[in-house]
């Protein structure tokens, strides 16, 4: 999950949830590794990159948008910690049978029920 590779460098990347559950899907069976991804360890391997990705906000202080002064080095660590995030997140979902899909567009109608836009905006 974390890691790097697969031969798809060079193929155009599905980035639809559903696209990116199947190619998860396709890797760890490719790999053995189902009998590995149990709810609970995907949850627990899921908080260790999001530990990861905390690492490197860490010491930094408050980050302006964009993060005009980050070094690109830096700027692609952070996408590969986002990304690990990402990828177990979905592989969680997968495993305890959520759509995800489903359950953001519930959620983003529920937030909007609970904390409407100020009238007159």
């Amino acid at each position: 999950m974390g890691g790097r590779g697969g031969g798809e460098e060079n193929e155009e990347m599905n980035v639809s949830l559903k696209g990116l559950s199947r190619k998860l899907e396709e890797f760890a069976k490719e790999r053995n590794w189902e009998q590995y991804h149990t709810p609970r360890n995907l949850l627990l391997a899921m908080v260790g990159e999001v530990g990861e990705l905390s690492e490197i906000f860490q010491w930094r202080g408050e980050v302006a948008k964009g993060l005009p002064n980050w070094e690109e080095s830096d700027k692609e660590h952070l996408g590969e910690e986002l990304s690990d995030v990402l990828l177990y997140l979905i592989r969680l979902s997968d495993m305890c049978g959520i759509d995800l899909d489903e359950a953001v567009t519930k959620k983003i109608v529920k937030n909007a029920i609970k904390y409407p836009a100020p009238k007159g905006k």
